[in-house]
């Protein structure tokens, strides 16, 4: 680790297994924030379209790698809205395979993970995505076409993994 302490250092996974997130845009919020690792601090990314709002809070793993360059996204169940920078524990449930169109109109891997906060109450009885409501899962990933859509982008969804295929997705991205 440098000097400074830099979120996106800290492990993957805590000692006991469990996933550390670090959370950019709280659950509720049109604003996207995104950590910027040459300040380490969050940076307001962008506004989303008007009546578009992030259904859990959204976040990265920190340590890891994705296919688009960046930590792998996920998104985290917690019953309240966490603070932008927070370090959430949290557990796999699953994973929504897509596909979104990069700057240079070239399709690009670029995954959503669930995961449910250890200290989430209203989702404790979540472990994988068949714990959820029915049409959940639908939801989120109409709500990642339809902001990419309103924002100019092309985002596809290409499956749903489990949280053993979560799980190797985050140990292929371990940097």
């Amino acid at each position: 680790m440098s000097d400074k302490w830099m979120l996106a250092e800290l492990p993957a996974f805590t000692e006991s297994g469990l996933l550390n997130i670090v959370i950019e845009t709280p659950k509720g919020s049109r604003n996207k924030f995104g950590f910027d690792p040459t300040i380490n601090a969050m940076r307001l990314k962008h506004v989303l379209p008007e009546g578009m709002l992030f259904p859990f809070d959204f976040g990265f793993i920190p340590s890891t790698q994705a296919d688009d360059s960046d930590p792998i996204d996920v998104l985290v169940l917690l019953d309240a809205p966490a603070i932008s920078g927070c370090v959430v524990e949290a557990r796999l449930i699953g994973v929504i395979e897509a596909e979104q169109r990069s700057k240079d109109g070239a399709w690009e891997r670029n995954d959503r993970l669930l995961a449910v906060a250890t200290h989430a109450r209203t989702h404790e009885h979540v472990h994988s995505l068949d714990d959820l409501r029915e049409n959940l899962p639908a939801e989120i990933e109409t709500f990642f076409q339809n902001y990419n859509r309103l924002d100019g982008g092309d985002f596809r969804v290409t499956g749903r993994g489990d949280r053993a295929a979560a799980q190797r997705a985050v140990e292929k991205a371990k940097a």
